[in-house]
């Protein structure tokens, strides 16, 4: 029996993939001369990495290619060193991406707060939007940039405003078409056949070319080459893959599935190699176009191949038809994403939710916009964990234990020994005014570091100096040890080791 499910899905497949190229190229041209190369540079990168990663990464329907992010990083690189040495360092990208992904540690992306989430969707969605003013402007003779003339500029608002006008209407009337698409296709058509003049994607760039060529990069094998190429790949990747992964954890939410991190993580690895080889800048998730992608409502794999595959035959066959597209037209699907990636509800429980919280996702959207996203993330990630520390901190206590005497001290330690909390655990404790032996509990804490470890050495130090006996219970085994070998308790009193009579008994499983 003919499954007409399936065909439909392969149609809207289809359809999302042409939407995508389209608005691919734009990007890659212009990501290209951010890095000051060759637009077919950006173009190739965004074929080969999105077809790479289509085929074989570890979330169906994200879309990978040419980003800012990765840009901005490269253009120093390619300034002072050529672009030899950037084909070289997204081969070492790509092999540094890889190994992440083999030793399993995209699961790292777990570490990543909710607040920290929305900061970074919030901050890019701005800097999607801010990266569109760039088309309002028009480069002066000298190489400054300027705004286009009134006339211009007005125009080129009105057809952005249809542009989102219809892809806002279409769904209303019929679902058989992505909007983005439809968009495209009616401005692009009022702009040929009115004889509009307004800025198109020919004026960026010809995008013309041949297929991508493979070639080792030209640039010396020596120690030099390492010293200037490794920073830079440990860099990109870094970025890399935290886009990537974020971007995957924000479809996973929007499709309610679970993509594969590490699968990913050498995917992307993979797409880089392999650019690297056949002269592309190298790229990662791109959440624009990602999300362009799963709003026109596609699942598959499909969609991001085709979408590869598009935009390798505007580049050979269709290029003198693609490049008439207007600008304006590309601008106003990317308003429209800009519109549906802000988390708007963070807006409404910004009050609701924690202080904390609140300002780690301002911090985050703000560093976002101001420097790039890998710096965003890693500042909002150490912000959460400081304040985590902080609130944990807080909550140390002990309590009265069962066999409390005239000359005989049992305390209960509850909380979290780590070393946000060491200066409260020392003030909870006088050996001066403490009787003659001591107990202390710590089987409803837990000794997390190595200063929560080194607090209880300080501890017996002290409680020795007073001249009490310090018995410690339900230490962790991994606290047991460090003490051992910091001389500081044992199991039996011995003349040979008398430490600074702390025993240790019903050692347990507590940590």
């Amino acid at each position: 029996m003919f499954d007409f499910a399936r065909l439909t899905q392969i149609r809207i497949e289809s359809l999302a993939g042409l939407t995508v190229a389209l608005a691919l190229v734009p990007e890659a041209v212009a990501f290209a001369f951010v890095v000051g190369v060759h637009p077919l540079v950006g173009l190739y990168a965004a074929f080969i990495v999105g077809l790479i990663t289509a085929m074989t990464g570890g979330r169906p329907g994200m879309i990978s290619g040419a980003t800012g992010s990765l840009a901005v990083v490269m253009v120093s690189l390619v300034n002072e060193n050529g672009i030899e040495y950037l084909f070289v360092t997204v081969v070492a990208m790509g092999v540094i991406q890889i190994a992440v992904g083999a030793l399993r540690l995209g699961n790292l992306i777990r570490m990543v707060p909710f607040p920290v989430m929305l900061g970074f969707v919030n901050g890019l969605a701005i800097v999607i939007g801010l990266a569109q003013l760039e088309s309002f402007k028009i480069e002066n003779h000298n190489g400054t940039k300027s705004w286009l003339p009134i006339d211009d500029l007005a125009i080129m608002i009105c057809l952005i405003a249809v542009t989102m006008a219809v892809i806002y209407m279409v769904p209303r009337l019929s679902k058989r078409v992505p909007a983005a698409l439809a968009g495209i296709v009616v401005v692009s058509t009022a702009v040929i056949l009115g004889g509009i003049n307004t800025p198109t994607v020919g004026d960026l760039a010809s995008i013309s070319g041949g297929l991508p060529a493979f070639s080792v990069p030209d640039v010396p094998l020596n120690l030099e080459t390492v010293k200037i190429v490794l920073p830079y790949a440990f860099i990109l990747s870094g970025i890399g893959l935290i886009e990537s992964l974020l971007t995957l954890s924000l479809i996973d939410g929007i499709t309610e599935t679970r993509g594969q991190k590490n699968r990913e993580c050498m995917a992307q690895g993979l797409a880089n190699l392999v650019t690297g080889f056949f002269g592309g800048m190298g790229g990662c998730a791109m959440i624009g176009q990602s999300m362009i992608n799963i709003k026109s409502g596609a699942r598959m794999r499909l969609s991001g191949i085709l979408a590869a595959l598009f935009l390798l035959l505007f580049i050979l066959f269709a290029s003198s038809l693609i490049e008439q597209i207007p600008i304006a037209a590309l601008v106003g699907v990317m308003f429209v994403v800009v519109v549906g990636t802000f988390s708007w509800s963070s807006l409404r429980i910004i009050r609701k939710v924690p202080l904390s919280d609140a300002m780690v996702m301002v911090i985050v959207s703000a560093v976002t916009v101001v420097t790039d996203l890998a710096i965003a993330v890693v500042v909002g990630v150490i912000v959460s964990a400081l304040v985590l520390a902080w609130k944990t901190a807080r909550h140390v206590y002990v309590s009265p234990g069962f066999g409390t005497t005239l000359h005989r001290s049992v305390y209960n330690f509850h909380g979290q020994l780590c070393f946000a909390s060491v200066s409260a655990f020392n003030d909870l404790f006088d050996p001066a005014s403490d009787p003659s032996e001591v107990v202390i509990d710590f089987g409803n804490s837990r000794v997390w570091d190595h200063s929560g470890m080194e607090a209880s050495v300080d501890l017996a130090q002290r409680y020795h100096r007073a001249g009490t006996r310090l018995h410690l219970l339900n230490l962790s085994e991994n606290c047991q040890n460090m003490l051992r070998k910091a001389n500081v308790i044992s199991t039996q009193d011995s003349s040979e080791n008398p430490t600074y009579q702390v025993t240790v008994s019903n050692l347990g499983s507590a940590d």
